[in-house]
């Protein structure tokens, strides 16, 4: 067992921003190089994403509603703790592997009213290969963003099985949405 060391990422700059004008989550595109840090933050648009029950673009939703989305998604929460303040999110515990550390994350960050996703007290149990991430901007399909990374749009299903949560529909994806490629 080891504490994610990948997720050692810059916090997001409001400065920065990408064609258009909008903010994009500088922490998933941006890794601080191949420097190992147990300390892991992923930042998220607040004001994009499921609505759950408590939850609004000041706060995130009560750690009891976003452990039930976590759950609702498949993932055993038995072993983990998921702690709120304000709009971050402080996850700990235990995760069976990367990959679903990096869907748990999020499914949590996905949500609105979450800015931060802290996981520096997060342990994975099996190390696999880390995910890239991709924030979705307007006039994004799957297809284009397989394109992209795949080189193919015919493998947009491999990031619809990577993303459930967000996306529930392939044709329905919203721009501030951060996604797995794997």
């Amino acid at each position: 067992m080891r504490h994610i060391r990948y997720l050692a990422l810059r916090k997001v700059r409001w400065s920065e921003r990408h064609a258009g004008g909008s903010v994009r989550p500088v922490a998933f595109e941006e890794r601080l190089g191949s420097e190992e840090q147990s300390m892991g933050f992923f930042d998220f648009v607040k004001n994009v994403g499921k609505k759950l029950m408590g939850a609004s673009e000041a706060q995130a939703a009560p750690a009891p509603a976003l452990t039930q989305e976590v759950a609702s998604h498949g993932f055993d929460t038995s072993k983990l703790q998921i702690d709120t303040s304000g709009n971050n999110v402080q996850l700990s515990g235990q995760v069976k592997s990367q990959e679903e550390a990096e869907r748990i994350i999020l499914a949590l960050g996905n949500t609105v009213g979450v800015a931060q996703v802290d996981t520096s007290q997060l342990i994975v149990a099996a190390e696999t290969p880390a995910a890239k991430f991709y924030t979705v901007k307007k006039g994004d399909t799957l297809w284009k963003i397989a394109e992209t990374h795949y080189g193919k749009g015919a493998e947009f299903p491999k990031i619809v099985a990577a993303n459930n949560p967000p996306i529930v529909n392939p044709d329905l994806i919203q721009p501030g949405w951060v996604l797995r490629i794997p």
